[in-house]
């Protein structure tokens, strides 16, 4: 389903009673926790690979939800939303290498490792493995999509990517990533679909997406157009949960804060199925 208007206030007031919602005193940080074991990391693997966790005391078999933070693939730290804190749901927040220093394939190694480090801890932090949802911002959502489409991706870790019980991407490329593309001497204007493009991975046995981008005239180039075409595709392949919002007057970094309330109360629809 494509919709432009959205009214977030009463979606956030149902949300957050649905999620049951826990005192902040009753939820407990994990930090920096290394989510690669590899026997030759290097430095800088050594340093990025990590994850912070966020889990209510003495949960069990809750909701967990993996935040990739957004920066283009080339910045960014590890960071867990304000507005998913307190809802009664296992949190979790890596960060990965960056370009230049690597290349994508191995920033999307990155996160399909903290992806099947998660499937294979959670339940220490009261996480049920049934009910990990991915996420994230920008380059985030394109890390959330790549990896949940792409299933060599988990597969490489004995996961199976249909085992994800949703993913969301706020404003996240689908064709192949323009860092992807730089690496090729692509300029940003020239588009490509290759293994890097959650759209060259469109299948009907999906895991439910939903996809929310700001205002088409206000995105960064294309954006909302690529997940409209993402949307279209799965579409026409039968998969049949995917869900598109685009949200008017706002720009790709404005469209964060009110994306949240969107995807909250996709969420709950999805925890309650």
């Amino acid at each position: 389903m494509a919709s432009r208007v959205v009214l977030l206030c009463c979606c956030a007031s149902s949300v957050c009673l649905s999620l049951q919602p826990v005192l902040a005193a009753e939820e407990r940080t994990e930090n920096a926790v290394p989510y690669r074991t590899d026997a030759d990391l290097t430095d800088l693997a050594k340093k990025r690979c990590r994850l912070d966790i966020v889990h209510p005391v003495g949960g069990r078999d809750l909701p967990t939800v993996i935040w990739f933070h957004g920066g283009g693939l080339t910045q960014g730290e590890r960071q867990i939303p304000d507005a998913f804190r307190g809802k009664n749901m296992v949190l979790v927040g890596p960060t990965y290498r960056l370009s230049p220093q690597v290349k994508v394939a191995a920033i999307v190694d990155d996160a399909a490792t903290a992806v099947a480090w998660t499937f294979k801890n959670i339940e220490k932090y009261g996480g049920s493995p049934r009910k990990i949802y991915l996420t994230g911002h920008s380059a985030g959502g394109y890390l959330s999509l790549i990896v949940s489409l792409d299933k060599k991706k988990l597969g490489d870790h004995g996961i199976d990517a249909n085992q994800l019980a949703g993913v969301a991407a706020y404003s996240g490329q689908t064709i192949t990533h323009f860092v992807s593309r730089r690496e090729r001497g692509m300029p940003d204007t020239k588009p490509m679909v290759d293994e890097f493009a959650p759209l060259f991975h469109v299948r009907k046995d999906a895991p439910p997406l939903l996809l929310i981008t700001g205002d088409r005239e206000r995105e960064m180039l294309g954006r909302y157009e690529e997940n409209a075409y993402l949307w279209r595709m799965m579409k026409v392949v039968g998969q049949g949960q995917t869900t598109l919002h685009e949200l008017p007057g706002t720009d790709h970094d404005g469209m964060v804060a009110p994306a949240h309330p969107i995807f909250l109360e996709w969420l709950q629809k999805q925890i309650a199925k």
